[in-house]
Protein backbone atom coordinates (compact mmCIF):
# COMPACT_ATOMS: atom_id res chain seq x y z
CA UNK A 1 0.00 0.00 0.00
CA UNK A 2 1.36 2.93 -0.99
CA UNK A 3 1.43 6.10 1.15
CA UNK A 4 -0.44 9.33 1.37
CA UNK A 5 -0.03 12.37 0.76
CA UNK A 6 0.43 13.87 4.26
CA UNK A 7 2.65 11.23 5.03
CA UNK A 8 5.27 12.14 2.46
CA UNK A 9 4.54 15.74 3.79
CA UNK A 10 5.57 14.86 7.10
CA UNK A 11 8.49 13.05 6.06
CA UNK A 12 9.63 15.91 4.09
CA UNK A 13 8.87 18.26 7.13
CA UNK A 14 10.97 15.74 9.73
CA UNK A 15 14.31 16.26 7.59
CA UNK A 16 17.03 18.78 7.52
CA UNK A 17 16.24 21.55 5.04
CA UNK A 18 19.40 20.37 2.78
CA UNK A 19 17.53 17.24 2.76
CA UNK A 20 13.97 18.10 1.75
CA UNK A 21 14.13 17.92 -1.70
CA UNK A 22 15.21 14.86 -1.88
CA UNK A 23 11.58 13.56 -1.07
CA UNK A 24 10.37 15.66 -4.02
CA UNK A 25 12.60 14.04 -6.42
CA UNK A 26 11.69 10.10 -5.09
CA UNK A 27 7.64 11.43 -4.88
CA UNK A 28 7.60 13.53 -7.70
CA UNK A 29 10.01 12.00 -10.26
CA UNK A 30 10.49 8.25 -9.08
CA UNK A 31 14.14 8.16 -8.46
CA UNK A 32 15.94 5.71 -6.84
CA UNK A 33 17.79 6.92 -3.54
CA UNK A 34 21.18 6.17 -5.29
CA UNK A 35 19.89 8.34 -8.25
CA UNK A 36 19.19 11.23 -5.77
CA UNK A 37 22.50 11.52 -4.39
CA UNK A 38 24.41 10.78 -7.35
CA UNK A 39 22.23 14.02 -9.34
CA UNK A 40 24.26 16.80 -10.52
CA UNK A 41 23.04 20.13 -11.37
CA UNK A 42 23.91 19.65 -15.07
CA UNK A 43 21.20 16.73 -15.07
CA UNK A 44 17.86 19.35 -14.31
CA UNK A 45 16.80 20.69 -17.32
CA UNK A 46 14.88 23.18 -15.79
CA UNK A 47 13.85 25.03 -19.23
CA UNK A 48 13.00 21.87 -20.95
CA UNK A 49 11.22 20.30 -18.01
CA UNK A 50 13.14 16.99 -17.49
CA UNK A 51 15.50 15.30 -15.40
CA UNK A 52 18.19 13.09 -16.77
CA UNK A 53 19.65 9.93 -14.54
CA UNK A 54 22.71 9.18 -15.72
CA UNK A 55 24.36 7.80 -12.78
CA UNK A 56 23.76 7.18 -9.28
CA UNK A 57 26.34 6.58 -6.00
CA UNK A 58 26.40 3.51 -4.42
CA UNK A 59 28.50 1.55 -1.92
CA UNK A 60 31.39 -0.89 -2.96
CA UNK A 61 33.45 -2.70 -0.80
CA UNK A 62 32.27 0.18 1.99
CA UNK A 63 33.38 3.13 -0.12
CA UNK A 64 31.38 5.42 -2.37
CA UNK A 65 31.40 5.41 -6.02
CA UNK A 66 29.49 6.40 -9.24
CA UNK A 67 28.20 3.87 -11.39
CA UNK A 68 25.15 3.61 -13.96
CA UNK A 69 21.68 3.42 -12.90
CA UNK A 70 20.32 -0.34 -12.17
CA UNK A 71 20.22 -2.06 -15.30
CA UNK A 72 22.61 -0.14 -16.27
CA UNK A 73 20.00 2.31 -18.29
CA UNK A 74 20.28 6.03 -18.14
CA UNK A 75 16.52 7.76 -18.68
CA UNK A 76 14.76 11.19 -18.91
CA UNK A 77 11.81 11.85 -17.01
CA UNK A 78 9.48 14.66 -16.80
CA UNK A 79 10.00 17.35 -13.93
CA UNK A 80 6.83 18.91 -12.79
CA UNK A 81 6.99 22.42 -12.38
CA UNK A 82 6.11 21.83 -8.43
CA UNK A 83 9.62 20.09 -8.26
CA UNK A 84 11.38 22.57 -10.26
CA UNK A 85 10.61 24.88 -8.36
CA UNK A 86 11.93 23.46 -5.34
CA UNK A 87 15.09 22.50 -6.64
CA UNK A 88 15.79 26.12 -7.79
CA UNK A 89 15.33 26.95 -4.33
CA UNK A 90 17.68 24.21 -3.08
CA UNK A 91 19.85 25.39 -5.29
CA UNK A 92 19.79 28.61 -4.19
CA UNK A 93 20.81 27.54 -0.57
CA UNK A 94 22.93 25.04 -0.62
CA UNK A 95 25.06 25.44 -3.94
CA UNK A 96 26.36 21.87 -5.60
CA UNK A 97 29.33 21.19 -5.01
CA UNK A 98 31.54 19.17 -7.08
CA UNK A 99 32.77 15.93 -5.79
CA UNK A 100 35.19 13.35 -7.44
CA UNK A 101 34.44 9.75 -6.92
CA UNK A 102 35.93 6.73 -8.50
CA UNK A 103 33.87 5.20 -11.12
CA UNK A 104 31.98 1.82 -10.52
CA UNK A 105 35.34 0.40 -8.73
CA UNK A 106 36.88 1.76 -5.72
CA UNK A 107 40.31 0.78 -7.09
CA UNK A 108 39.71 2.07 -10.69
CA UNK A 109 41.76 4.74 -12.16
CA UNK A 110 38.86 6.10 -13.67
CA UNK A 111 37.63 9.12 -11.76
CA UNK A 112 34.52 10.97 -12.45
CA UNK A 113 33.47 14.47 -10.67
CA UNK A 114 29.96 15.65 -10.38
CA UNK A 115 28.57 18.95 -9.23
CA UNK A 116 25.90 17.09 -6.49
CA UNK A 117 22.53 18.31 -5.53
CA UNK A 118 22.90 17.01 -1.98
CA UNK A 119 25.55 16.59 0.24
CA UNK A 120 26.27 16.45 3.87
CA UNK A 121 27.01 18.94 6.32
CA UNK A 122 30.44 18.37 5.37
CA UNK A 123 30.20 18.86 1.92
CA UNK A 124 30.95 14.94 0.96
CA UNK A 125 28.98 12.35 -0.93
CA UNK A 126 26.01 11.10 1.49
CA UNK A 127 26.53 7.73 2.67
CA UNK A 128 22.94 5.59 2.21
CA UNK A 129 23.54 3.41 4.99
CA UNK A 130 24.54 6.94 7.20
CA UNK A 131 21.85 8.81 5.68
CA UNK A 132 18.88 6.11 6.86
CA UNK A 133 19.98 6.32 9.95
CA UNK A 134 20.90 9.55 10.95
CA UNK A 135 18.16 11.45 9.11
CA UNK A 136 15.74 8.89 7.15
CA UNK A 137 14.71 6.48 10.06
CA UNK A 138 13.86 9.52 12.71
CA UNK A 139 11.82 11.36 10.04
CA UNK A 140 9.88 8.27 9.49
CA UNK A 141 9.18 7.78 13.35
CA UNK A 142 8.40 11.39 13.81
CA UNK A 143 5.82 11.13 11.15
CA UNK A 144 3.92 8.15 13.17
CA UNK A 145 5.32 5.68 10.72
CA UNK A 146 6.57 2.33 12.02
CA UNK A 147 10.03 1.78 10.41
CA UNK A 148 10.37 -1.29 8.65
CA UNK A 149 12.16 -2.58 5.95
CA UNK A 150 9.10 -1.43 3.50
CA UNK A 151 9.39 2.70 4.49
CA UNK A 152 12.49 3.10 3.08
CA UNK A 153 13.20 5.64 0.62
CA UNK A 154 12.12 3.34 -2.27
CA UNK A 155 8.72 3.92 -1.10
CA UNK A 156 8.58 7.11 -2.58
CA UNK A 157 8.76 5.61 -5.62
CA UNK A 158 5.63 3.92 -5.12
CA UNK A 159 3.71 6.70 -4.05
CA UNK A 160 4.96 7.99 -7.65
CA UNK A 161 4.14 5.51 -9.26
CA UNK A 162 0.67 4.75 -7.68
CA UNK A 163 -0.19 8.49 -8.09
CA UNK A 164 0.41 8.38 -11.88
CA UNK A 165 -1.41 5.01 -12.16
CA UNK A 166 -4.26 6.41 -10.49
CA UNK A 167 -4.60 9.87 -12.97
CA UNK A 168 -4.60 7.04 -15.73
CA UNK A 169 -0.72 7.35 -16.89
CA UNK A 170 0.37 3.96 -19.15
CA UNK A 171 2.51 1.10 -17.97
CA UNK A 172 4.46 1.80 -20.70
CA UNK A 173 5.17 5.50 -19.81
CA UNK A 174 5.69 4.45 -15.91
CA UNK A 175 7.82 1.67 -16.96
CA UNK A 176 10.35 4.04 -18.58
CA UNK A 177 10.01 6.82 -16.11
CA UNK A 178 10.84 4.17 -13.12
CA UNK A 179 13.86 2.55 -15.33
CA UNK A 180 12.57 -0.91 -15.24
CA UNK A 181 13.64 -2.63 -18.18
CA UNK A 182 10.61 -4.95 -18.15
CA UNK A 183 6.96 -3.19 -18.23
CA UNK A 184 5.68 -6.26 -17.56
CA UNK A 185 7.21 -6.55 -14.19
CA UNK A 186 6.13 -3.03 -13.90
CA UNK A 187 2.61 -4.33 -14.35
CA UNK A 188 3.39 -7.02 -12.24
CA UNK A 189 3.70 -4.80 -9.33
CA UNK A 190 1.67 -2.29 -9.88
CA UNK A 191 -1.39 -3.87 -11.33
CA UNK A 192 -3.64 -3.73 -7.76
CA UNK A 193 -3.18 -0.21 -7.97
CA UNK A 194 -4.51 0.64 -11.51
CA UNK A 195 -8.28 1.57 -11.41
CA UNK A 196 -10.68 -0.36 -12.54
CA UNK A 197 -11.34 -0.60 -16.17
CA UNK A 198 -15.16 -0.96 -16.12
CA UNK A 199 -15.06 1.92 -13.79
CA UNK A 200 -12.69 4.28 -16.13
CA UNK A 201 -14.80 3.19 -19.48
CA UNK A 202 -18.06 4.51 -17.71
CA UNK A 203 -16.02 7.50 -16.71
CA UNK A 204 -14.79 8.47 -20.38
CA UNK A 205 -17.64 7.78 -21.98
CA UNK A 206 -19.63 9.90 -19.31
CA UNK A 207 -17.42 12.87 -19.70
CA UNK A 208 -17.49 12.45 -23.74
CA UNK A 209 -20.71 13.08 -23.56
CA UNK A 210 -21.69 15.78 -20.96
Amino acid sequence: MPWRYDQVSAIRSGLAQRYRPMVDLGAGCGLRQGEILGLGVDDIDFDAGWVHVSRQVKLVRSRLVFGLPKNDRDRRIPLPDSVALVLRQHVDNFAPVSLTLPWEDPASDERVTVPLLFTTTRLGAINRHTFDGKSWRPAVVAAGITPTRATGMHALRHFYASSLLDAGESIKALASYLGHADPGFTLRVYTHLMPASEERTRRVIDDLFR
